[in-house]
């Protein structure tokens, strides 16, 4: 599988080379989609990607949890996390490029 990480920057690269945009109007559109992304997931709401997938924020309450060296007991605040669901589509694509021998890599999509 590629360990290869895909920045900001990356996917600023991929709209200029695809879109036309200006290299400054790409990178600008990639910060305004992602800041808009953050910002609703923020206020709580749930982002659908079609053919991707959904972000969703979840509250987790108080729980106790455990010390796995000492085996206290240690009370867990309660918090919000973050959770990704790819879509049907994004899985297929996914198990497809494994079937079909790819690896990920960049050059490939």
């Amino acid at each position: 599988m590629g360990e290869r990480t895909v920045t900001r920057a990356d996917l600023a690269e991929a709209v200029y080379q695809r879109v036309g945009l200006s290299r400054t109007e790409s990178s600008e559109l990639v910060e305004m989609v992602l800041s808009e992304i953050s910002d609703c997931l923020e206020e709580g709401e749930t982002v659908k990607l079609s053919s991707f997938g959904s972000f969703v924020v979840r509250d987790k309450g108080e729980r106790v949890g455990r010390n796995p060296k000492t085996g206290e007991e240690v009370p867990i605040e309660p918090r919000r996390v973050l959770v990704f669901k790819p879509s049907a589509v994004l899985k297929q694509r996914i198990n497809e490029s494994l079937v079909n021998g790819q690896n990920g890599d960049a050059t490939e999509r």
